[in-house]
């Protein structure tokens, strides 16, 4: 019997968020992360680890939750009704980078596990996961970098890994209600099982350790680019974006919400400031526009303008 190891899938969790938090800190250089261990009525609990007015992250959190309940929420068992009368147990570690510079983009990331068993029956299982991207200001070569890196992930699996879970990932971060993707994208897959235990998980592993590989060079070559105010307001009017889809069209979010989860680390993914603006668009040919016609495109392939 293909039986998960939980606990092996518990233990790289935690030590992905020790190696990003620790990386983060180290690029920061001013501000550390504070941790809150919090303990869940229903079973489980959490470390969430958040980083404030530091040097070059205006807010960064990284968390680790680990849940257990006896009933799944009506959201999850409408989605996957064979879930119903299962206990389950869901994992992960979730973050969201709000960078100071805004020309360092904002990124989010996600690995997660989930289980739902009952006596007598082989268990429900799958791995879920990704990384995204949402520049203010686009640099093609940033993009590229971080696509070419999600494609590099993807190959050990099939050629047909990486166009789906881009493809995946388009679709999710998109904002109907304004016909508009969040970012530039980059993997999201979900429920997935097709493959065995093992390989399902290393390429849980290949992705969460992808994610500093993608991220890291970005922000590095970004870091020391001047700002002022005018890209600063573009800056926090765009992170509406970011709120909008959280609390409007996020899966995780409301199963998290929805499941008793710690609100505090639920909602870390809104970032400290932001500003809504009505009716507002950039001016015809300024750099804000081209975040519009040259990088918020829904199924560009990134990887032909590394040829």
């Amino acid at each position: 019997m293909n039986y998960p190891d939980i606990d092996r899938v518990k233990a790289y969790l935690q030590s992905l968020q020790d190696t990003i938090c620790q990386r983060i800190t180290a690029l920061d250089g001013k501000e550390t992360f504070l941790e809150q261990t919090w303990e869940r009525a229903e079973g489980g609990g959490g470390r969430s680890r958040v980083l404030t007015q530091g040097a070059l992250f205006e807010q960064a959190g990284v968390n680790f939750s680990h849940i257990k309940g006896e009933k799944l929420p009506a959201s999850a068992t409408a989605h996957r009704p064979e879930l119903a009368g299962r206990s389950y147990q869901a994992m992960g570690v979730s973050l969201v980078i709000h960078p100071l510079n805004p020309y360092i983009p904002t990124t989010h990331a996600n690995v997660r596990f989930f289980i739902a068993e009952k006596e007598g029956m082989e268990p429900v299982w799958w791995f879920g996961g990704g990384f995204d991207l949402t520049p203010y200001y686009g640099f093609e070569e940033d993009v590229v970098h971080w696509h070419s890196v999600a494609n590099a992930l993807c190959a050990p699996y099939g050629d047909e890994v990486y166009p789906k879970f881009k493809q995946w990932c388009d679709d999710y971060f998109f904002l109907k209600h304004r016909n508009e993707p969040r970012g530039i994208g980059g993997l999201f897959y979900d429920d997935l099982n097709q493959w065995d235990f093992e390989t399902c998980f290393a390429f849980t592993q290949d992705v969460g350790n992808g994610f500093l590989q993608a991220y890291v060079p970005i922000v590095e070559k970004r870091r020391e680019i001047p700002w002022g105010e005018r890209e600063r307001q573009f800056q926090l009017y765009r992170r509406g974006r970011y709120v909008e889809f959280n609390l409007v069209w996020d899966r995780g979010t409301l199963f998290g919400l929805q499941s008793g989860g710690r609100t505090e680390s639920i909602l870390m993914s809104m970032p400290p400031l932001v500003r809504w603006e009505y009716d507002y668009h950039p001016e015809e040919g300024s750099p804000e526009a081209k975040l519009y016609t040259d990088f918020l495109i829904t199924g560009k392939n990134w990887l032909e303008h590394n040829k």
